[in-house]
């Protein structure tokens, strides 16, 4: 399909061309708040939405119906997704120039699957340690342990109910 300004014979235009992905990603990825799973699933269900699932996938190679010159660009497109809905700090961390949005995506897994035991401790103390007292009414109180109980359950470790 050739899109507005395109030409036969130039890049034919592909959906994540005309797109901002923070308007479909309502949370910014953060190491200090436990939603990396939450994170993982808004950026798929975009990246499939947007035709690019394969830039984001290790066990899929690239199509070839897409040529290299697409491909290269996409992979820039996606990389541009992933640096606008992650934390200032994580962009830092993973930053590479050279970097593919495949490489981008293992790193910030490793970031957040290696450090699910020692996350698990951390967050299993700040259950345990929350208390009403500490809350304006009931309803902050439950919804600051219902936060805990999911970033638990993201890494992993259900609270027992």
């Amino acid at each position: 399909m050739i899109g507005p300004g395109d030409t036969p014979g130039k890049t034919p235009f592909h959906p994540t061309f005309v797109n901002n992905m923070k308007n479909f990603i309502p949370l910014i990825l953060d190491q200090t708040v436990g939603h990396y799973e939450s994170w993982v699933e808004f950026f798929q269900i975009q990246a499939c939405a947007f035709d690019a699932l394969d830039n984001i996938n290790l066990k899929t190679p690239r199509p070839a119906s897409i040529d290299e010159a697409t491909w290269n660009r996409l992979d820039s497109i996606v990389k541009q997704w992933i640096y606008a809905t992650i934390s200032p700090e994580l962009a830092h961390i993973i930053l590479n120039p050279n970097a593919t949005c495949q490489d981008l995506w293992t790193c910030l897994s490793e970031i957040f699957q290696d450090n699910r035991a020692t996350c698990a401790v951390y967050l299993e103390e700040q259950f345990t340690s929350t208390h009403l007292d500490a809350f304006a009414n009931i309803i902050e109180y439950c919804a600051c342990l219902k936060n805990l109980d999911d970033q638990l359950a993201n890494v992993g470790n259900l609270v027992s109910k």
